[in-house]
């Protein structure tokens, strides 16, 4: 049955790439992937295989891959995505030594695909769990690690109808989940090789902070203003953050939203009611004008901007630590974007009701660094908490930042436990 599916799932990505541009490249990119391992595996060298479905997978799985890279260098990285959303963006990525999509799950293409690179270890990232490939690596005698796995007691595994299903968990050498209820269900249908190690995007994020970028433009606005940073945001959050500033003003406003595409971009400023607001790219053509360093006409505009819009991306990690509240959007969708990167700058971390099945949000609000909204009114009465009592805001900025670095350091759980 589950190999019909495949073959069913295979048909509609076909079919749905006739009208869908993401589906489109996925369906190329699946197609090109032999090509790729082709051209590419070298016969003789000794491959890690590392799979993310996404991006967020993979920046769990980033810190594994670089310290791989590091200690490990008799071993070449094979660096697989799912989704265009990941491998669009890390395709040329420098810590793997090849880099393609994941042909769908069929026993034709898990075969062949596994014939060709001949890994010696793999690690599949938080949810993967693909049947045929998984089998075929364990008749082969390869080692496979979940890494950053989280289980739920809803998920097929743990059903009546999923205990056939369940036996691909089997396959594995070892899980190191993020908690113990992860640990616990497993436990219950017959899975002992299971340890405790935490979340390796605590370590990513703790990287990604050691790396930061002075943002020369960023700084001359905030001008040593107290700064609230909406990152990620889509226009339900900016409904609700950006009418409560209208009488705030004495407080900056950073606006680094997911989508900046002008029509968002627009409506950002139409809620903005004629606030001083500058785009981040327009500055950056003034300085480029300027040759750098920021001239005084530059620097005299952005002290007086009252929101800097951040209308590009890469930028948002680093962004983060010239904030004193930070909000993260997403929670009136379908889920809400990184808590982490925002909290690891020391600063408390506002998000929307949709973060239920994000474990770090539900510790960052047990640690006392998280503040989950409904709307408007409660938006405003954490604000107006943090402005009133500022012995408040530093104990929650405090306990934001102690919660992910005491998270941190399952990446060296994995590797010790796997002697790597």
């Amino acid at each position: 049955m589950y190999n019909i599916i495949m073959y069913i799932v295979q048909l509609g990505i076909a079919i749905a790439s006739l009208f869908n541009g993401k589906l489109k490249k996925m369906w190329r990119g699946e197609r090109d992937s032999f090509r790729v391992l082709r051209e590419k595996v070298d016969p003789n060298a000794r491959y890690i295989w590392v799979h993310a479905a996404s991006l967020g997978e993979f920046e769990q799985g980033r810190p594994i891959i670089e310290y791989l890279r590091e200690h490990r260098p008799e071993y070449k990285i094979l660096l697989t995505f799912f989704s265009p959303s990941g491998y669009e963006v890390r395709k040329n990525y420098e810590g793997a030594d090849i880099i393609c999509y994941l042909p769908i799950d069929t026993v034709t293409n898990a075969r062949r695909f596994l014939r060709t690179i001949h890994p010696e270890i793999a690690f599949f990232i938080k949810y993967e769990f693909w049947y045929n490939y998984l089998h075929i690596l364990n008749h082969r005698k390869v080692s496979v690690y979940s890494v950053s796995s989280i289980f739920r007691p809803n998920q097929v595994f743990f059903r009546w109808y999923g205990k056939e299903y369940a036996h691909v968990l089997k396959c594995f050498t070892a899980f190191f989940v993020q908690n113990e209820e992860s640990k616990q269900l497993l436990e219950n249908i017959g899975i002992k090789n299971v340890k405790v190690t935490g979340d390796t995007r605590f370590d990513r994020v703790m990287q990604i902070a050691d790396q930061s970028r002075t943002l020369e433009l960023v700084k001359a606005f905030k001008d040593d203003k107290p700064t609230f940073v909406a990152g990620s945001s889509w226009q339900p959050d900016e409904q609700i953050f950006i009418p409560y500033f209208e009488k705030h003003k004495d407080w900056k406003l950073i606006i680094a939203p997911h989508v900046i595409g002008e029509d968002h971009l627009q409506q950002i400023e139409a809620l903005l009611k004629g606030r001083k607001v500058e785009r981040y790219t327009d500055m950056m053509a003034m300085q480029t004008r300027g040759n750098h360093p920021l001239d005084e006409e530059l620097v005299e505009r952005l002290k007086n901007a009252e929101v800097l819009i951040i209308n590009c991306f890469g930028l948002l990690s680093s962004i983060y630590k010239y904030g004193d509240v930070a909000y993260v959007g997403g929670g009136f969708g379908v889920g809400i974007h990184n808590v982490l990167e925002a909290a690891v700058w020391n600063m408390p971390v506002v998000f929307g009701p949709n973060h239920d099945k994000f474990q770090e949000a539900k510790e960052l609000i047990a640690a006392g660094g998280g503040y989950p909204i409904n709307g408007i009114a409660d938006f405003a009465n954490v604000m107006e908490r943090f402005i009133a009592d500022k012995a408040s805001l530093s104990e929650s900025s405090q306990k934001a930042g102690e919660y992910v670095k005491n998270a941190s350091g399952a990446t060296d759980k994995v590797l010790d436990a796997i002697n790597l």
